[in-house]
């Protein structure tokens, strides 16, 4: 816990400084960085090890449809689905190794492209908007407000088993302060640094997100837990990998940027 406490003192203000002072170029970059991070924790977990030939390639194909995405153009994205689709079906084609199998890693190839790449290129494209950045930090102080919450309630009230299939830990009392957490996290931005929301969007977004984090949290145990794996990686000392860090926050993405449009801020 103490390694844990410190690496979050050291890595999420410089972070936050990274993303506030970033101009768009920079925001991209550290979106692909984190992108083919996560990626390359994902088809390790569910790749088989003689699978590295395609393990690279698929964080490199991730990482283009992130890119893609990234500009915020529908042709982009169908074009960076499209060329994926042609490749990998081709590939496996004339690179299976067991027919028994091929079609599962076909699809886990593309399930991580849509379960990491997609989120991140739309978070790379939220922050080319007006109030990019707002909705940015939005998102992380609503998610964090959800996760600490739901921690500290769990602990102290946690009685009834959420979901103890898939992480034994959480609890139906840790859930609802999870989403008490959001709804304050969503307020303390608009009154802190996002004055443009209303309270009502504020009560709508946090009513969409808090649940959504949660779930995020709950998908990615799944995965590990199917792949026999406690961490995603190890690269967050206290952490885990970035996949692990990202649990939460990969599932909010899309609907902010959506509603970001549907709001007048593209």
């Amino acid at each position: 816990m103490k390694q844990r406490i410190l690496t979050g003192l050291i890595v999420l203000p410089a972070l936050l400084l990274y993303i506030y002072f970033a101009n768009s170029f920079f925001f991209r970059l550290l979106v692909l960085v984190v992108a083919g991070l996560a990626l390359a924790e994902f088809y390790r977990m569910v790749l088989p090890a003689d699978r590295g030939r395609e393990q690279l390639l698929a964080v490199g194909g991730g990482v283009l449809f992130v890119w893609l995405t990234a500009f915020g153009h529908s042709g982009a994205v169908l074009a960076g689905m499209s060329l994926l689709l042609l490749f990998w079906v081709t590939w496996f084609l004339f690179n299976f190794r067991d027919l028994g199998s091929v079609v599962q890693q076909l699809g886990l190839v593309h399930f991580g492209i849509f379960y990491v790449g997609l989120p991140l290129g739309l978070l790379a494209a939220l922050g080319d908007l007006p109030w990019g950045r707002e909705w940015v930090f939005l998102i992380l102080l609503v998610a964090m407000a959800s996760d600490t919450a739901a921690y500290f309630v769990g602990v102290t009230l946690g009685r009834r088993k959420l979901y103890p299939a898939i992480s034994p830990n959480k609890s139906v009392e840790g859930a609802v302060g999870g989403l008490v957490g959001a709804l304050l996290g969503a307020l303390l931005a608009k009154y802190w640094f996002f004055p443009v929301l209303s309270v009502w969007e504020c009560l709508l977004l946090a009513a969409v997100l808090g649940p959504l984090a949660q779930i995020g949290d709950l998908v990615e145990s799944m995965l590990k837990r199917s792949c026999g794996v406690k961490d995603s990686g190890h690269l967050i000392p206290g952490h885990g990998g970035i996949l692990d860090r990202l649990d939460s926050l990969l599932l909010l993405f899309p609907p902010v940027y959506f509603f970001a449009l549907l709001r007048g801020f593209g």
